[in-house]
Protein backbone atom coordinates (compact mmCIF):
# COMPACT_ATOMS: atom_id res chain seq x y z
CA UNK A 1 0.00 0.00 0.00
CA UNK A 2 1.24 3.48 -0.83
CA UNK A 3 1.16 5.72 2.20
CA UNK A 4 1.16 9.54 2.23
CA UNK A 5 4.60 9.55 3.84
CA UNK A 6 5.96 7.29 1.11
CA UNK A 7 4.47 9.21 -1.78
CA UNK A 8 4.89 12.74 -0.55
CA UNK A 9 8.03 12.78 1.59
CA UNK A 10 10.10 14.73 -0.91
CA UNK A 11 13.83 15.11 -0.76
CA UNK A 12 15.14 18.48 -1.89
CA UNK A 13 17.82 16.79 -3.97
CA UNK A 14 15.32 14.54 -5.74
CA UNK A 15 12.26 16.21 -7.19
CA UNK A 16 10.53 13.71 -9.52
CA UNK A 17 9.97 14.59 -13.18
CA UNK A 18 6.29 15.21 -13.69
CA UNK A 19 4.88 18.01 -15.80
CA UNK A 20 1.74 19.27 -17.44
CA UNK A 21 1.50 18.20 -21.08
CA UNK A 22 2.22 21.71 -22.36
CA UNK A 23 5.50 21.98 -20.45
CA UNK A 24 8.89 21.31 -21.98
CA UNK A 25 9.77 17.74 -21.02
CA UNK A 26 13.33 17.43 -22.30
CA UNK A 27 15.01 17.92 -18.94
CA UNK A 28 14.90 15.82 -15.83
CA UNK A 29 13.03 18.30 -13.64
CA UNK A 30 10.48 20.90 -14.62
CA UNK A 31 10.69 24.48 -13.43
CA UNK A 32 7.74 25.55 -11.29
CA UNK A 33 7.02 29.23 -11.83
CA UNK A 34 4.70 29.76 -8.88
CA UNK A 35 5.78 32.52 -6.54
CA UNK A 36 7.76 31.60 -3.45
CA UNK A 37 5.54 31.05 -0.43
CA UNK A 38 2.38 30.91 -2.53
CA UNK A 39 -0.50 28.66 -1.37
CA UNK A 40 0.87 25.90 -3.60
CA UNK A 41 4.33 26.19 -2.03
CA UNK A 42 2.79 26.13 1.44
CA UNK A 43 0.86 22.99 0.53
CA UNK A 44 4.12 21.35 -0.57
CA UNK A 45 5.61 22.03 2.87
CA UNK A 46 2.58 20.47 4.55
CA UNK A 47 2.50 17.46 2.23
CA UNK A 48 6.13 16.54 2.80
CA UNK A 49 5.89 16.96 6.55
CA UNK A 50 8.29 19.88 6.92
CA UNK A 51 5.62 22.02 8.59
CA UNK A 52 2.48 21.00 10.46
CA UNK A 53 1.34 24.24 12.11
CA UNK A 54 0.99 27.90 11.19
CA UNK A 55 3.87 28.86 13.47
CA UNK A 56 6.14 26.25 11.85
CA UNK A 57 5.21 27.61 8.42
CA UNK A 58 5.99 31.16 9.51
CA UNK A 59 9.33 30.06 10.93
CA UNK A 60 10.25 28.02 7.86
CA UNK A 61 9.20 30.56 5.19
CA UNK A 62 9.85 33.85 6.95
CA UNK A 63 6.30 34.98 6.16
CA UNK A 64 4.29 36.95 8.68
CA UNK A 65 1.63 35.09 10.64
CA UNK A 66 -1.08 37.05 8.82
CA UNK A 67 0.32 36.04 5.42
CA UNK A 68 0.56 32.41 6.52
CA UNK A 69 -3.07 32.58 7.67
CA UNK A 70 -4.11 33.93 4.26
CA UNK A 71 -2.35 31.06 2.49
CA UNK A 72 -3.91 28.50 4.82
CA UNK A 73 -7.38 29.97 4.38
CA UNK A 74 -7.00 29.64 0.61
CA UNK A 75 -5.97 26.00 1.00
CA UNK A 76 -8.81 25.28 3.43
CA UNK A 77 -11.31 26.88 1.03
CA UNK A 78 -9.96 24.76 -1.80
CA UNK A 79 -10.24 21.60 0.34
CA UNK A 80 -6.51 20.90 0.00
CA UNK A 81 -5.88 20.75 3.75
CA UNK A 82 -7.83 20.34 6.97
CA UNK A 83 -7.21 21.01 10.63
CA UNK A 84 -6.32 17.67 12.15
CA UNK A 85 -6.36 18.52 15.83
CA UNK A 86 -4.23 20.21 18.44
CA UNK A 87 -0.46 19.89 18.61
CA UNK A 88 1.37 19.80 21.96
CA UNK A 89 1.65 23.29 23.40
CA UNK A 90 4.85 24.87 24.68
CA UNK A 91 2.74 27.37 26.59
CA UNK A 92 -0.52 29.10 25.85
CA UNK A 93 -3.20 27.91 23.46
CA UNK A 94 -2.28 24.64 21.67
CA UNK A 95 -1.74 25.17 17.92
CA UNK A 96 -3.90 23.43 15.33
CA UNK A 97 -2.07 20.92 13.16
CA UNK A 98 -2.62 20.98 9.41
CA UNK A 99 -2.81 17.90 7.19
CA UNK A 100 -3.10 17.27 3.48
CA UNK A 101 -6.62 16.21 2.50
CA UNK A 102 -6.07 12.94 0.65
CA UNK A 103 -9.84 12.54 0.20
CA UNK A 104 -10.36 15.81 -1.68
CA UNK A 105 -10.70 13.87 -4.92
CA UNK A 106 -9.49 10.80 -6.76
CA UNK A 107 -7.36 10.00 -9.77
CA UNK A 108 -8.01 7.32 -12.38
CA UNK A 109 -5.13 5.34 -13.82
CA UNK A 110 -4.66 2.78 -16.59
CA UNK A 111 -1.78 0.54 -17.55
CA UNK A 112 -2.74 -0.62 -21.05
CA UNK A 113 -0.74 -3.57 -22.33
CA UNK A 114 -0.57 -5.39 -25.64
CA UNK A 115 -3.30 -7.83 -24.61
CA UNK A 116 -3.84 -7.34 -20.87
CA UNK A 117 -4.64 -4.12 -18.97
CA UNK A 118 -5.06 -2.95 -15.40
CA UNK A 119 -7.26 -0.03 -14.30
CA UNK A 120 -7.38 1.56 -10.85
CA UNK A 121 -8.75 4.45 -8.83
CA UNK A 122 -6.56 6.08 -6.18
CA UNK A 123 -6.97 8.79 -3.58
CA UNK A 124 -4.73 11.87 -3.65
CA UNK A 125 -2.12 10.18 -1.46
CA UNK A 126 -1.69 7.49 -4.10
CA UNK A 127 -3.40 4.69 -2.18
CA UNK A 128 -5.13 2.35 -4.64
CA UNK A 129 -8.79 2.19 -3.61
CA UNK A 130 -9.94 -0.36 -6.19
CA UNK A 131 -8.59 -1.95 -9.34
CA UNK A 132 -9.71 -4.16 -12.21
CA UNK A 133 -7.80 -6.24 -14.73
CA UNK A 134 -9.04 -7.36 -18.11
CA UNK A 135 -8.02 -8.66 -21.50
CA UNK A 136 -8.33 -6.36 -24.48
CA UNK A 137 -5.96 -6.22 -27.44
CA UNK A 138 -4.39 -2.81 -27.95
CA UNK A 139 -4.59 -3.63 -31.67
CA UNK A 140 -8.38 -3.20 -31.45
CA UNK A 141 -7.66 0.51 -31.97
CA UNK A 142 -7.97 3.69 -29.90
CA UNK A 143 -11.74 4.15 -30.06
CA UNK A 144 -12.55 0.66 -28.81
CA UNK A 145 -9.77 0.52 -26.21
CA UNK A 146 -10.51 4.00 -24.81
CA UNK A 147 -14.25 3.19 -24.66
CA UNK A 148 -13.40 -0.01 -22.74
CA UNK A 149 -11.19 2.01 -20.40
CA UNK A 150 -13.88 4.64 -19.77
CA UNK A 151 -16.40 1.90 -18.96
CA UNK A 152 -13.90 0.38 -16.54
CA UNK A 153 -13.30 3.74 -14.88
CA UNK A 154 -17.06 4.22 -14.38
CA UNK A 155 -17.31 0.82 -12.69
CA UNK A 156 -14.38 1.62 -10.41
CA UNK A 157 -15.90 4.94 -9.34
CA UNK A 158 -19.17 3.21 -8.55
CA UNK A 159 -17.32 0.55 -6.56
CA UNK A 160 -15.71 3.15 -4.27
CA UNK A 161 -18.81 5.39 -4.23
CA UNK A 162 -17.14 8.40 -5.83
CA UNK A 163 -18.62 10.70 -8.49
CA UNK A 164 -17.17 11.59 -11.87
CA UNK A 165 -16.84 15.24 -10.79
CA UNK A 166 -14.49 14.11 -8.00
CA UNK A 167 -11.90 12.94 -10.55
CA UNK A 168 -8.93 15.34 -10.43
CA UNK A 169 -6.74 13.78 -13.10
CA UNK A 170 -5.99 10.68 -15.15
CA UNK A 171 -2.68 8.91 -15.77
CA UNK A 172 -2.19 6.29 -18.48
CA UNK A 173 0.50 4.06 -19.93
CA UNK A 174 0.61 2.72 -23.49
CA UNK A 175 2.67 -0.23 -24.82
CA UNK A 176 4.56 1.80 -27.41
CA UNK A 177 6.46 5.03 -28.07
CA UNK A 178 4.70 8.12 -26.71
CA UNK A 179 5.38 11.80 -27.29
CA UNK A 180 4.90 12.70 -23.65
CA UNK A 181 4.34 16.43 -24.12
CA UNK A 182 1.24 15.74 -26.24
CA UNK A 183 0.21 12.31 -24.94
CA UNK A 184 0.47 11.09 -28.52
CA UNK A 185 1.44 7.62 -29.70
CA UNK A 186 4.17 7.77 -32.36
CA UNK A 187 4.56 4.96 -34.89
CA UNK A 188 3.85 2.22 -32.31
CA UNK A 189 4.73 -1.17 -33.84
CA UNK A 190 2.01 -3.21 -32.08
CA UNK A 191 -0.70 -0.54 -32.01
CA UNK A 192 -2.32 -0.25 -35.45
CA UNK A 193 -4.53 2.82 -35.72
CA UNK A 194 -2.89 4.65 -32.81
CA UNK A 195 -0.17 6.54 -34.69
CA UNK A 196 -0.57 10.28 -34.12
CA UNK A 197 -3.60 9.88 -31.85
CA UNK A 198 -3.62 12.38 -28.96
CA UNK A 199 -5.03 10.18 -26.24
CA UNK A 200 -5.82 13.01 -23.76
CA UNK A 201 -8.33 14.49 -26.22
CA UNK A 202 -10.23 11.21 -26.40
CA UNK A 203 -10.23 10.76 -22.63
CA UNK A 204 -11.27 14.35 -21.95
CA UNK A 205 -14.49 13.82 -23.90
CA UNK A 206 -15.60 11.84 -20.83
CA UNK A 207 -13.47 13.38 -18.07
CA UNK A 208 -12.49 17.05 -18.67
CA UNK A 209 -9.47 16.90 -16.35
CA UNK A 210 -5.67 16.87 -16.79
CA UNK A 211 -4.57 13.67 -18.56
CA UNK A 212 -0.96 12.47 -18.74
CA UNK A 213 0.09 9.61 -21.02
CA UNK A 214 3.45 7.89 -21.10
CA UNK A 215 5.06 4.70 -22.30
CA UNK A 216 4.00 1.77 -20.11
CA UNK A 217 7.56 0.93 -19.08
CA UNK A 218 8.18 4.50 -17.91
CA UNK A 219 5.22 4.40 -15.54
CA UNK A 220 6.32 1.00 -14.28
CA UNK A 221 9.80 2.40 -13.66
CA UNK A 222 8.33 5.36 -11.79
CA UNK A 223 6.14 3.15 -9.62
CA UNK A 224 8.94 0.77 -8.74
CA UNK A 225 11.36 3.61 -8.03
CA UNK A 226 9.03 5.56 -5.75
CA UNK A 227 7.96 2.59 -3.71
CA UNK A 228 11.22 0.75 -3.29
CA UNK A 229 14.29 2.55 -4.55
CA UNK A 230 14.16 6.34 -4.31
CA UNK A 231 15.67 6.47 -0.83
CA UNK A 232 18.45 4.11 -1.93
CA UNK A 233 19.64 5.12 -5.41
CA UNK A 234 19.46 8.15 -7.69
CA UNK A 235 19.65 6.22 -10.96
CA UNK A 236 17.82 3.05 -11.97
CA UNK A 237 16.90 1.02 -15.04
CA UNK A 238 13.59 -0.82 -15.20
CA UNK A 239 13.36 -3.51 -17.88
CA UNK A 240 10.08 -5.12 -18.89
CA UNK A 241 10.32 -8.48 -20.64
CA UNK A 242 6.86 -9.41 -21.84
CA UNK A 243 5.58 -9.68 -25.40
CA UNK A 244 8.34 -7.23 -26.28
CA UNK A 245 11.25 -5.65 -24.40
CA UNK A 246 11.44 -2.08 -23.16
CA UNK A 247 13.13 -0.09 -20.45
CA UNK A 248 12.46 2.96 -18.32
CA UNK A 249 15.38 5.15 -17.26
CA UNK A 250 15.37 6.90 -13.89
CA UNK A 251 18.11 9.54 -13.83
CA UNK A 252 18.69 11.74 -10.78
CA UNK A 253 15.34 10.66 -9.38
CA UNK A 254 13.24 11.46 -12.46
CA UNK A 255 12.15 9.68 -15.62
CA UNK A 256 14.48 10.46 -18.50
CA UNK A 257 12.52 10.49 -21.75
CA UNK A 258 15.03 11.93 -24.19
CA UNK A 259 14.49 14.59 -26.85
CA UNK A 260 11.18 13.23 -28.14
CA UNK A 261 10.24 10.58 -25.58
CA UNK A 262 12.00 7.69 -27.28
CA UNK A 263 14.59 6.96 -24.58
CA UNK A 264 14.65 3.41 -23.25
CA UNK A 265 13.56 1.53 -26.38
CA UNK A 266 16.20 -1.15 -25.82
CA UNK A 267 14.19 -3.89 -27.53
CA UNK A 268 15.24 -2.49 -30.89
CA UNK A 269 18.96 -2.37 -30.22
CA UNK A 270 20.75 -4.69 -32.63
CA UNK A 271 22.44 -7.80 -31.26
CA UNK A 272 24.86 -10.01 -33.17
CA UNK A 273 22.97 -13.23 -32.47
CA UNK A 274 19.88 -11.85 -34.23
CA UNK A 275 21.55 -10.42 -37.33
CA UNK A 276 19.25 -12.17 -39.82
CA UNK A 277 16.05 -12.18 -37.77
CA UNK A 278 13.27 -9.86 -38.96
CA UNK A 279 11.71 -7.77 -36.20
CA UNK A 280 8.13 -6.53 -36.17
CA UNK A 281 9.50 -2.98 -36.41
CA UNK A 282 10.76 -3.79 -39.93
CA UNK A 283 14.46 -3.94 -39.08
CA UNK A 284 16.63 -7.02 -38.64
CA UNK A 285 18.69 -8.02 -35.65
CA UNK A 286 16.65 -6.42 -32.86
CA UNK A 287 17.00 -7.81 -29.34
CA UNK A 288 13.22 -8.18 -29.09
CA UNK A 289 13.16 -10.38 -32.19
CA UNK A 290 15.08 -13.12 -30.37
CA UNK A 291 14.59 -12.49 -26.65
CA UNK A 292 11.09 -11.01 -26.29
CA UNK A 293 8.16 -13.10 -25.11
CA UNK A 294 6.65 -13.40 -28.60
CA UNK A 295 9.98 -14.59 -30.00
CA UNK A 296 10.40 -17.13 -27.21
CA UNK A 297 6.87 -18.45 -27.78
CA UNK A 298 7.72 -18.94 -31.44
CA UNK A 299 10.99 -20.68 -30.64
CA UNK A 300 9.26 -22.94 -28.12
CA UNK A 301 6.60 -23.85 -30.67
CA UNK A 302 9.27 -24.65 -33.25
CA UNK A 303 10.92 -26.91 -30.65
CA UNK A 304 7.71 -28.93 -30.41
CA UNK A 305 5.86 -27.25 -27.52
CA UNK A 306 3.00 -25.12 -28.88
CA UNK A 307 3.00 -21.71 -27.17
CA UNK A 308 1.01 -18.61 -28.07
CA UNK A 309 2.55 -15.82 -26.04
CA UNK A 310 4.87 -14.75 -23.21
CA UNK A 311 2.47 -16.10 -20.60
CA UNK A 312 2.70 -19.57 -22.09
CA UNK A 313 6.48 -19.34 -22.00
CA UNK A 314 6.40 -18.19 -18.38
CA UNK A 315 4.04 -20.98 -17.33
CA UNK A 316 6.18 -23.65 -18.97
CA UNK A 317 9.36 -22.26 -17.42
CA UNK A 318 7.74 -22.26 -13.97
CA UNK A 319 6.60 -25.85 -14.53
CA UNK A 320 10.22 -26.88 -15.08
CA UNK A 321 10.08 -27.42 -18.86
CA UNK A 322 13.71 -27.94 -19.86
CA UNK A 323 13.40 -26.42 -23.33
CA UNK A 324 11.59 -23.36 -22.00
CA UNK A 325 14.22 -22.79 -19.34
CA UNK A 326 17.06 -23.21 -21.84
CA UNK A 327 15.50 -20.65 -24.18
CA UNK A 328 14.78 -18.25 -21.34
CA UNK A 329 18.34 -18.50 -20.01
CA UNK A 330 19.70 -17.73 -23.49
CA UNK A 331 17.33 -14.77 -23.74
CA UNK A 332 18.59 -13.52 -20.38
CA UNK A 333 22.15 -13.57 -21.68
CA UNK A 334 21.15 -11.61 -24.79
CA UNK A 335 19.28 -9.04 -22.71
CA UNK A 336 22.22 -8.87 -20.30
CA UNK A 337 24.58 -8.20 -23.19
CA UNK A 338 22.61 -5.08 -24.15
CA UNK A 339 22.24 -4.04 -20.52
CA UNK A 340 25.99 -4.36 -19.98
CA UNK A 341 26.46 -1.53 -22.46
CA UNK A 342 23.85 0.52 -20.60
CA UNK A 343 25.59 -0.16 -17.30
CA UNK A 344 28.90 1.07 -18.67
CA UNK A 345 27.23 4.12 -20.21
CA UNK A 346 24.83 5.15 -17.42
CA UNK A 347 26.20 3.51 -14.25
CA UNK A 348 22.79 2.91 -12.58
CA UNK A 349 22.52 1.93 -8.94
CA UNK A 350 19.89 -0.73 -9.65
CA UNK A 351 18.41 -2.72 -12.52
CA UNK A 352 14.87 -3.97 -11.91
CA UNK A 353 13.40 -6.69 -14.13
CA UNK A 354 9.66 -6.97 -14.71
CA UNK A 355 7.17 -8.44 -17.16
CA UNK A 356 5.77 -11.95 -17.54
CA UNK A 357 9.06 -13.65 -18.35
CA UNK A 358 11.16 -12.00 -15.63
CA UNK A 359 8.55 -12.63 -12.94
CA UNK A 360 8.22 -16.31 -13.77
CA UNK A 361 11.66 -17.46 -14.81
CA UNK A 362 14.69 -17.51 -12.50
CA UNK A 363 16.77 -18.60 -15.47
CA UNK A 364 16.21 -15.25 -17.21
CA UNK A 365 17.42 -13.25 -14.22
CA UNK A 366 20.44 -15.52 -13.91
CA UNK A 367 21.29 -15.01 -17.58
CA UNK A 368 21.01 -11.23 -17.28
CA UNK A 369 23.29 -11.15 -14.24
CA UNK A 370 25.81 -13.45 -15.90
CA UNK A 371 26.31 -11.20 -18.93
CA UNK A 372 26.26 -7.89 -17.06
CA UNK A 373 28.97 -8.91 -14.63
CA UNK A 374 30.94 -10.49 -17.45
CA UNK A 375 30.80 -7.51 -19.82
CA UNK A 376 30.60 -4.41 -17.56
CA UNK A 377 33.46 -2.65 -15.80
CA UNK A 378 34.23 -3.34 -12.15
CA UNK A 379 33.50 0.25 -11.13
CA UNK A 380 30.15 0.33 -12.94
CA UNK A 381 28.99 -2.88 -11.25
CA UNK A 382 30.22 -1.93 -7.78
CA UNK A 383 27.13 -2.09 -5.51
CA UNK A 384 24.87 -2.61 -8.55
CA UNK A 385 21.66 -4.40 -7.59
CA UNK A 386 19.93 -6.58 -10.19
CA UNK A 387 16.55 -7.71 -8.92
CA UNK A 388 13.01 -8.51 -9.94
CA UNK A 389 10.18 -6.08 -9.38
CA UNK A 390 8.40 -6.27 -6.04
CA UNK A 391 5.27 -4.56 -7.35
CA UNK A 392 4.85 -7.00 -10.22
CA UNK A 393 1.93 -6.20 -12.52
CA UNK A 394 0.84 -3.35 -10.25
CA UNK A 395 3.94 -1.21 -10.90
CA UNK A 396 2.25 0.50 -13.84
CA UNK A 397 -0.88 1.73 -12.05
CA UNK A 398 1.20 2.81 -9.04
CA UNK A 399 3.52 4.79 -11.31
CA UNK A 400 0.62 6.32 -13.25
CA UNK A 401 -0.91 7.46 -9.96
CA UNK A 402 2.38 9.05 -8.85
CA UNK A 403 2.75 10.72 -12.26
CA UNK A 404 -0.65 12.42 -12.31
CA UNK A 405 -0.83 13.26 -8.58
CA UNK A 406 2.55 14.95 -8.55
CA UNK A 407 1.47 16.93 -11.63
CA UNK A 408 -1.89 18.20 -10.40
CA UNK A 409 -0.35 19.09 -7.03
CA UNK A 410 2.58 21.07 -8.38
CA UNK A 411 2.57 24.45 -6.59
CA UNK A 412 1.84 26.26 -9.86
CA UNK A 413 -1.12 23.95 -10.58
CA UNK A 414 -2.51 24.42 -7.08
CA UNK A 415 -2.13 28.19 -7.31
CA UNK A 416 -3.90 28.26 -10.65
CA UNK A 417 -6.75 26.12 -9.32
CA UNK A 418 -7.17 28.37 -6.28
CA UNK A 419 -7.15 31.51 -8.44
CA UNK A 420 -9.75 30.00 -10.76
CA UNK A 421 -11.90 29.04 -7.76
CA UNK A 422 -11.72 32.58 -6.34
CA UNK A 423 -12.66 34.13 -9.68
CA UNK A 424 -15.61 31.78 -10.00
Amino acid sequence: MITPDLIFCRQQAKVPLVAWPEHDTKGFEMADNSGADSPGEVLALIRDGRARTRSELARLTGMSRSTVSQRIEALLAGDYVYEAGEAPSSGGRPPQTLAFNRDAGVVLVADLGATHSRLAVADLSGDILAEHTGDIAIAEGPEKVIAWTMDGFARLLAEVDRRADEVRGIGMGLPGPVEYSAGRAVNPPIMPGWDGVEVPRLVQETYPVPVLVDNDVNIMALGEYWIRWRDRVDDMLFVKIGTGIGSGIVANGGIYRGQHGAAGDMGHIQVASAADVLCRCGNRGCLEAVAGGAALARQLTEAGTPSEDSRDVARRAMAGDGTANRLVRAAGRQIGEVLAGAVNLLNPGAIVLGGDIALAANQLVAGVRERIYERSTVLATHDLRIERTELGDRAGVVGAAVMIIESILLPSAVDEAITTHVRA
